[in-house]
């Protein structure tokens, strides 16, 4: 069902920056093991790997990008992750190896038991106004609360933040 629109989004990415369409990155999965992680390509290709909030503040967005970004579907090719068994729909979302502080605070709230989600409990309560303690307390209650009600609840709040932009940065 999403293949027209997956066709669509490599195409405007392609025509607005040239390929790759789709970044490939490292990330921090479950038991603290690194995997790669596939994205829609929202920066230029020579943007040096940074913890989001910095890329945002000092990368600049392709014109695609800041699109895909705003609604999210730069995230869409984060579904193979899925099928592949590297990340769930809901859990913490996974960082890049270089955010060494709030990763050792991860560690020892044991939030790597658990596979990383495309959204997660912290995203729908502040997303990247969240400061990473705060992220990492979200993110152990997640872990001590999780169920299938609170992931559906988790779901139903990404897709009403992503369509009022509420807390984008």
């Amino acid at each position: 069902m999403l293949l027209p629109l997956l066709g669509i989004i490599t195409l405007l990415v392609y025509f607005d920056d040239g390929a790759p369409v789709v970044f490939k990155q490292q990330r921090v999965g479950r038991h603290n093991k690194e995997f790669t992680i596939f994205k829609f390509r929202t920066m230029p290709r020579d943007t040096r790997n940074r913890p989001q909030q910095l890329a945002a503040r000092y990368g600049k967005f392709t014109r695609s990008g800041k699109f895909l970004r705003a609604l999210s579907l730069d995230e869409l090719p984060q579904l193979w992750n899925i099928l592949r068994g590297d990340m769930s729909f809901v859990g913490p979302r996974p960082l890049i190896p270089e955010e060494g502080r709030i990763r050792k605070l991860r560690e020892e709230a044991g939030i790597y038991s658990v596979p990383p989600g495309l959204t997660g409990w912290a995203q729908v309560n502040g997303r990247a106004k969240v400061n990473d303690r705060d992220k990492v307390a979200l993110d152990a209650e997640y872990i001590t609360k999780q169920s299938l009600w609170l992931d559906i609840k988790i779901l139903f709040l990404t897709v009403k933040i992503v369509l009022t932009k509420d807390n984008v940065n």
